[in-house]
């Protein structure tokens, strides 16, 4: 996933009404006016907020007879899951030799902690 459309991702899912659709298109596919009904918010809204999530990556529009169900694509949260637990994993590396090395600077805490328990 480039980093640009990383960012249109993120960006798109900063809104909450998106980032509701989302959660609602987890169960199922979904038309314009069903995702629609619990909006206090024009068929035009939806379209647009729509339209942020299909330039992201994160849904498609399909045509199924009459119907134009609206489609969640799974993969990119794979990506950006990737993405995140890169950062998490260093995040926790980070931790463990801060900890280490407060642990040389004060090994009385070690012992104190062990007698505590």
């Amino acid at each position: 996933m480039s980093d640009d459309q990383l960012s249109r991702v993120f960006s798109a899912l900063a809104d909450p009404t998106r980032r509701d659709m989302v959660a609602r298109l987890t169960t199922a596919d979904a038309t314009v006016n069903e995702l629609a009904e619990p909006y206090n918010v024009s068929l035009q809204a939806v379209s647009k907020h729509l339209k942020v999530l299909e330039d992201a990556g994160l849904v498609t529009r399909t045509r199924d007879a009459q119907r134009r169900p609206v489609h969640l694509e799974a993969e990119v949260f794979d990506l950006m899951t990737k993405w995140i637990e890169r950062y998490r994993q260093q995040a926790e590396s980070r931790y463990r030799r801060l900890d280490a090395l407060l642990a040389e600077m004060n090994p009385q805490t070690d012992s104190s902690q062990e007698n505590a328990s």
